[in-house]
């Protein structure tokens, strides 16, 4: 009788911190505008500077203060041109119906560029919506200045830690990737392994991001940025060895305790930013595996305790990001060009048409909230919108609960500074937690907010349900139902592509001749977008795992082949390192069938839906170095393979 896991998987809490530095800022942010508006007696302008606040808030959720700065700041400029277009068309019917609808597929579309953009898009429609809906403070100005006001007081509470840390988020964030490569170490021969290998893989993406987000060819500027940039990349050697490493440990038993003690050592030195040397005590080894840990070793230490590494040996496993002209010609390509912008685009845009068409013939009191909430179920950017209108629904409910007693039991005035410290301080942590809980956390100061502007009182509580859950019901049928690519997952296309880039890795791995430079650097930046590319295809499988059927059942029957691609990217790693570490490269004939094979199997992943078992001949050479790579190939190829005729190879 339990419900199934699709269904609750986003209504348990998910482990987190109490973030309190968010949590003042919050607090504050909310509640000073407030207090503002009532000592000046304009509460509805104070309210506004809230809502802008709130906006700020909720997008604050980068590290390092660079890339908070644009986080808070680019959205608000398009929430104060959303709230400009929505007070501009405020009564007029039918024209404000069309322009939402534009503005949604608009922001949609922006939501294809990256991470701001999505935040900006979202803020863009919500403001509309809400300049639409609601009376705002005449001129028509006003509204977009005070929004951005609230935005400016989240910046500069954000950004008064900054002249005394400064770095100090990128080197929390590069050490805490070297305590996950201890982890990652101290798992060898476990089964834990693949699990830390993939929290090694997420941090390991999110301090290149940190820290590449917008650098320049201008170090001797930004030494402690290069710097920390050559201690990331040190780490890459070490992650190299750690599947060569693994192997080790499940033939002749657990690594030296030194290995994952040396690394958490500089863990500590880059957090501390500590520059003394110390030799790393390893036993001796004649095994290649241990040879390239050791190796690694030593590299990363003599990096780690460099005063200041030579800004032009910096080696960006990544490549540096282009131009600001370039990635805006690259932006504006793929919003207007990509398949996945316009199909985005004109789901959301469906839908609040529908959602403003609805409210504009049926008499819905304060019917704003109705679009507001397709919003939020609906950003296509988000994750399943099944999902998020299911815990939509829930957090709303549980929002309006808190609501109803605030609204119900405390008086309007001054009593609801204190209250709106209170309601925002939970926000950050919420959040934390789920979307369900942001929710709930999120509703009740938004009503109190929209109390502030049009003074209904406990009577918005009830209409503020029912809009809830019709937007809900218009998100489910014509943003989800409506679109069979909300239920059909391609998970078997991402993964096709997926084989045939390991495929080519493999190629990379044991290239013809004596190997170049050039061409490790080639495959060294070849295996970072594979397991980066391996990471998205997961977070793709968690997604869908939370549809309903078909989707989600097609998802669990693909996930042991998504493994099974994971290990052999990780076996032909292992391969490449023992190689380079003493051990007799394979015969390239050997090579070119592992490489043929997969090859073999990404065609037929695209060509079927269907899962079909294969039998994978490949040389028999147990003793050679790529006798564990074969042996993932055929796990792989025993859970799905193209389906032969039966006198084919």
């Amino acid at each position: 009788m339990a419900p199934p896991v699709w269904l609750t998987a986003g209504l348990r809490p998910e482990p987190a911190p109490v973030p309190w530095p968010a949590v003042v800022r919050a607090a504050l942010a909310l509640s000073l505008p407030l207090a503002a508006g009532l000592a000046l007696d304009r509460p509805a302008e104070g309210a506004l500077v809230s809502m802008g606040a709130l906006s700020g808030v909720i997008g604050d959720t980068a590290d390092a203060y660079r890339m908070r700065v644009f986080n808070i700041a680019v959205p608000q400029l398009f929430g104060a041109l959303g709230v400009t277009l929505g007070t501009l068309v405020f009564g007029h019917g039918w024209l404000a119906v069309a322009t939402l609808t534009v503005v949604a597929l608009v922001s949609g579309m922006i939501s294809s560029i990256g991470a701001v953009a999505s935040a900006s898009g979202l803020l863009l429609l919500l403001n509309a919506v809400v300049g639409a809906g609601l009376p705002m403070p005449e001129p028509w100005w006003k509204a977009p200045v005070l929004l951005g006001l609230g935005g400016l007081v989240v910046l500069a509470l954000t950004l008064l830690g900054w002249p005394l840390r400064r770095a100090a988020p990128e080197r929390a964030a590069v050490a805490a990737t070297y305590r996950t490569l201890a982890d990652l170490y101290e798992a060898a021969g476990t089964e834990a392994y693949q699990e830390k290998r993939h929290a090694v893989t997420g941090s390991l993406n999110q301090s290149y991001d940190l820290i590449l987000a917008r650098r320049t060819r201008q170090h001797g500027r930004t030494s402690s940025l290069a710097r920390l940039l050559a201690q990331l990349n040190v780490l890459i050697p070490l992650l190299e060895a750690a599947p060569a490493a693994d192997l080790r440990a499940r033939i002749h038993g657990p690594l030296p305790p030194a290995v994952a003690a040396t690394i958490r050592a500089l863990a500590d030195a880059v957090e501390n930013d500590r520059t003394e040397l110390a030799e790393p005590a390893l036993p001796p080894s004649d095994r290649p595996s241990d040879k390239a840990v050791a190796h690694a070793l030593r590299h990363a230490a003599t990096v780690v305790h460099a005063a200041e590494p030579n800004p032009y040996d910096v080696d960006d496993r990544l490549g540096r990001p282009a131009s600001l002209a370039v990635r805006v010609r690259r932006a504006t390509r793929t919003m207007l060009l990509s398949a996945p912008s316009w199909r985005y685009g004109l789901r959301l845009a469906l839908c609040i048409g529908l959602a403003q068409s609805l409210v504009s013939l049926i008499a819905v009191p304060r019917s704003y909230w109705v679009a507001l909430t397709v919003t939020f179920v609906m950003k296509p950017d988000f994750g399943s919108v099944f999902s998020r209108a299911v815990l939509r629904a829930v957090g709303t409910c549980l929002g309006l609960v808190s609501a109803a007693l605030v609204l119900a039991e405390v008086p309007r005035g001054w009593w609801d500074v204190p209250v709106m410290a209170v309601l925002a301080a939970l926000i950050p942590v919420f959040s934390a937690k789920g979307y369900a809980f942001q929710t709930a956390a999120v509703t009740p100061v938004i009503l109190l907010l929209s109390d502030a502007l049009n003074q209904q009182g406990f009577d918005l509580v009830l209409p503020r349900l029912y809009d809830s859950l019709i937007g809900c019901a218009i998100a489910l049928v014509a943003g989800y139902l409506l679109w069979p690519e909300s239920w059909h997952s391609r998970i078997g296309d991402r993964l096709a592509d997926a084989v045939a880039d390991s495929a080519a890795y493999v190629d990379r791995a044991f290239p013809p001749g004596p190997a170049r430079a050039g061409v490790d650097a080639g495959r060294l930046r070849a295996r970072r977008k594979l397991y980066r590319d391996l990471s998205a295809v997961r977070s793709e499988f968690q997604r869908a795992l939370t549809e309903p059927p078909p989707t989600g059942t097609r998802a669990a029957a693909w996930w042991p082949l998504a493994i099974a691609v994971e290990r052999i990217v990780d076996a032909t790693t292992a391969a490449r390192i023992r190689v380079t570490h003493g051990a007799p490269p394979p015969d390239p004939a050997e090579v070119a069938e592992v490489a043929r094979e997969l090859r073999e199997l990404a065609d037929g992943l695209r060509a079927t839906e269907t899962l079909v078992a294969v039998r994978a001949e490949l040389p028999e050479d147990e003793d050679g170095v790529l006798a564990p790579l074969r042996q993932e190939v055929r796990a792989a190829r025993a859970i799905a393979g193209p389906e032969l005729p039966p006198d084919g190879p």
